[in-house]
């Protein structure tokens, strides 16, 4: 989709930051650590986590199936996997 490798991945923080502000507004970004279990860091529960999917599907029109799920374990790893599924 895009070209520019830094292109593409600001374009998929962007959309991560707004969709965690959407579903969890009272995490503080600043403090997460892209390297811990993303359901924990942001308190998510089973409900939030698919809202955070379908919130980045409407944003980057990129559909996690559900036996995907287990991958995106991190912020780092949601990342890497959207930046995967738009580069095709």
């Amino acid at each position: 989709m895009t070209a520019d490798p830094s292109a593409l991945q600001e374009r998929i923080r962007d959309a991560i930051v707004a969709t965690v502000r959407t579903v969890a507004p009272e995490a503080d970004f600043g403090a997460l650590n892209p390297e811990r279990a993303l359901r924990e860091e942001l308190d998510l529960d089973s409900f939030d986590f698919l809202n955070v999917l379908i919130e980045l599907h409407a944003r980057l029109g990129v559909e996690v199936p559900e036996a995907d799920y287990a991958r995106i374990t991190t912020l780092n790893a949601l990342s890497a996997y959207l930046r995967q599924r738009l580069q095709g």
